[in-house]
C-alpha cells in the first residue's frame, strides 16, 4: 500500500514544504500555525483541481434524483429476477447519460491525498523522514503546535506519549475535542442546507429519505473516527468541510435545482430586479394553455328524453278536468271558448262522442251542439227563445 501511494506522499510533502516556505517569511519557521496554514492551503489547491469533479456530481445529483421514479417502476416490476433488473438500470443510466458513480467522485478523488497525509503526520510523529521533508523540516513539523496541540498527536494517545511531544494531554484533547465537534457541524450543517433548500419539492423519491439518513450518520462517524486522527488531519478535515459548505452555499445561491426552495427564491429575486428571463417554451405552453381555456365552449344541458334518444317532450296546458285543449281562433276573431252551450251540451256524454260535440258547439248551431248522440233537452233549451219570439 505505501509503495503505491509513495508518489502522493512526495506530491502532499512538496506542497505542504512549498507553503511553509511562504508562511515562514510570517511565522516563525517552527510556528504551529506556518504548517497549520500550509495544510489548509494542501485542501485549498486540492479542492481547486476538483471543481470540475463537483459539478460532474451535481449534474450526476439532479440526474439521479430524476431517475428515481422510473428506477422504482423498474425495481417493482422486475422485483423477483435481479439480473433483469440490473439490466434494465444499466440501460436506463446509458439512454439517459447518467453514471451513479459521478456523485461521489470528488470524495472518491480526495481519498488518496487524505491518506497521504494521514501517512505524513504519521511519519512526522515518528520522527522519520518521508517524501521531500527533511530530517530538520521533520523536527520542526514535529514541535508545531496548535493551541498547545502538536499537529501530529492524536485524542486517544496516552499521557507517556504525549510527554514525548512536551504537551499536556488536556490540551490535546480539549483541542481535538473542538476540532471534532466543529468538523461534524459544518458536515451537518451541509447536509440539512441541501436537504432543506437544494431538493426538488416536486418530487418525492426514496434519494431523499437517504439524504436524510446521512445528514445524521456522517456526523456521528466524523466523531468517531476523528478520535484517531492527528491534530493536522482534523485541520484537513475541518477545512475541506468548510470549503465544502462555501461551494454548496455557491451553487444554492447561483444555480438551485429546478423546483427546489432556492430555485424559488432565486426566481422572486430576479423578478424583482427584472432580470428573470422566461423560458421560450414555458412560456409558449403557458399562450397555448390560455388560448385553449379561452376557446373552449361550455356543453348545453340536455333534457333527460335528449339524452336517452327520445323527442323533446311537448308541454300541454290542462283544464280542471284534466283534458287538454288548445286555445283556436275563429275567422272573426272570437275564440272557441266562446260558444260554451254546445261545449256543455257535449259533455253529457264522456269519451270520442264529447270532442265532437265540441267542435259542433264551436260553430254556434243548435242542431250541431247537440252533436250525433245529444239529448232532447238540450236542443229544447236552445229552441225555446225562437218559439217564444214567434208567439210574440
Amino acid at each position: 500500500m505505501n509503495s503505491i501511494l509513495s508518489p502522493l506522499y512526495w506530491i502532499v510533502s512538496w506542497i505542504i514544504v512549498r507553503f511553509h516556505d511562504l508562511y515562514s517569511l510570517v511565522f516563525d519557521e517552527g510556528s504551529g500555525w506556518a504548517w497549520g496554514l500550509s495544510i489548509v492551503s494542501l485542501v485549498i489547491v486540492i479542492r481547486i483541481a476538483l471543481i470540475p469533479l463537483f459539478f460532474k456530481q451535481i449534474k450526476a445529483t439532479r440526474n439521479m434524483q430524476a431517475l428515481q421514479p422510473q428506477m422504482k417502476k423498474i425495481q417493482e416490476r422486475y422485483k423477483n429476477d435481479k439480473q433483469r433488473q440490473s439490466e434494465e438500470m444499466m440501460k436506463l443510466y446509458k439512454e439517459t447519460g447518467t453514471n451513479p458513480l459521478s456523485s461521489c467522485l470528488p470524495i472518491l478523488a480526495q481519498s488518496p491525498f487524505f491518506i497521504a497525509l494521514f501517512q505524513v503526520l504519521n511519519h512526522i510523529a515518528g520522527n522519520r523522514t518521508v517524501g521531500v521533508l527533511n530530517a530538520d523540516q521533520v523536527a520542526s513539523a514535529r514541535e508545531a503546535t496548535i493551541f498547545g496541540a502538536p499537529i501530529a498527536t492524536k485524542f486517544m494517545d496516552s499521557a507517556e506519549r504525549l510527554a514525548e511531544f512536551d504537551a499536556s494531554l488536556t490540551n490535546v484533547r480539549v483541542v481535538t475535542v473542538i476540532m471534532i465537534i466543529l468538523m461534524s457541524l459544518s458536515q451537518f450543517y451541509t447536509q440539512r442546507q441541501l436537504m432543506t433548500k437544494n431538493v426538488d419539492l416536486t418530487v418525492k423519491t426514496p434519494f431523499m429519505n437517504q439524504q436524510k439518513m446521512l445528514m445524521y450518520i456522517f456526523p456521528v462517524l466524523f466523531a468517531v473516527f476523528g478520535i484517531n486522527f492527528p491534530v493536522g488531519v482534523l485541520i484537513y478535515w475541518l477545512t475541506t468541510n468548510v470549503w465544502t459548505l462555501g461551494q454548496q452555499m455557491y451553487v444554492i445561491t447561483r444555480n438551485p435545482t429546478p423546483g427546489s426552495l432556492a430555485f424559488q427564491q432565486r426566481q422572486e429575486r430576479l423578478r424583482k430586479k427584472g432580470k428573470l428571463k422566461e423560458d421560450p417554451v414555458e412560456v409558449e405552453t403557458k399562450q397555448q394553455i390560455e388560448e385553449a381555456r379561452a376557446n373552449r365552449s361550455q356543453p348545453k344541458r340536455k333534457s333527460k328524453s335528449q339524452r336517452q334518444g327520445g323527442p323533446a317532450p311537448q308541454v300541454h296546458k290542462k283544464n280542471p278536468q284534466g283534458k287538454a285543449h288548445a286555445a283556436r281562433k275563429k275567422p272573426n276573431g272570437s275564440t272557441a271558448a266562446g260558444s260554451a252551450d254546445g261545449g256543455d251540451a257535449g259533455t253529457s256524454n264522456s269519451g270520442p262522442s264529447s270532442t265532437g260535440q265540441n267542435d259542433a258547439g264551436r260553430h254556434g248551431s243548435g242542431k250541431n251542439g247537440s252533436g250525433k248522440n245529444g239529448s232532447g233537452k238540450s236542443q229544447g233549451s236552445r229552441t225555446k227563445p225562437s218559439s217564444a219570439k214567434s208567439k210574440k
